[in-house]
């Protein structure tokens, strides 16, 4: 099964995938985590260029573009073999956070990014996505505590209020495949509403 962890900046997803691994390694899954952009050494570099505070000339289209080439990589390289040998792949981040951030975040063409996004990811598609959703000032309040800061994250508010938005207009049009999850709440309400609805799924 293939499950992804999405949200707008400061929702918490990379703080809970190692605990709820070990649940569900715990309840006899074999789970691999991983994140995007990364996952591979390809993809961890091109992670440094994009994420990079110097590169504040970049392009809309070179970010949504170097993007796509970490995921191309990564869906060769890591997804498709491990999901064909019968593991549980979760990954933080995925497709959808091109099409909030790059598609709803930059107002750039949704039908062109979708386009790019199918190419990169030969049509591979998440079998559960969890939104981790939380008010956006509140998210960028926790990454600037936590230190993480990066190139994106130093967009305006009113860009990271487009992503939150695009994440929920995503998960209206594809209701099945999407849960929401308040990530709001105490960190250890939203890890136990986590365990919950991936069990659940992958029994």
């Amino acid at each position: 099964m293939f499950i992804t962890l999405e949200g707008p900046e400061g929702s918490g997803k990379t703080s809970h995938i190692p605990p709820l691994v070990d649940y569900l390694r715990d309840k006899g899954h074999i789970v691999f985590p991983t994140r995007e952009p990364g996952g591979t050494s390809i993809g961890e570099q091109i992670r440094e260029v994009i994420h990079d505070l110097k590169n504040v000339e970049m392009h809309p289209r070179t970010e949504t573009l170097l993007y796509q080439a970490a995921r191309a990589q990564i869906v060769e390289q890591v997804f498709k073999p491990r999901l064909q040998a019968g593991e549980v792949v979760i990954s933080d981040r995925y497709y959808d956070s091109t099409i909030a951030y790059q598609g709803y975040g930059h107002q750039q063409d949704l039908e062109q990014v979708r386009a790019v996004v199918k190419y990169a990811t030969g049509g591979l598609v998440p079998d559960l996505t969890v939104l981790l959703d939380v008010d956006v000032e509140e998210g960028l309040r926790r990454k600037k505590k936590d230190n993480e800061w990066n190139r994106l994250d130093a967009y305006t508010v009113d860009f990271h209020q487009r992503v939150r938005a695009g994440y929920l207009e995503m998960m209206k049009a594809e209701a099945d495949r999407w849960v929401v999850v308040d990530a709001g709440q105490e960190w250890e309400t939203v890890q136990e509403e986590l365990r919950i609805v991936i069990l659940g799924r992958l029994k």
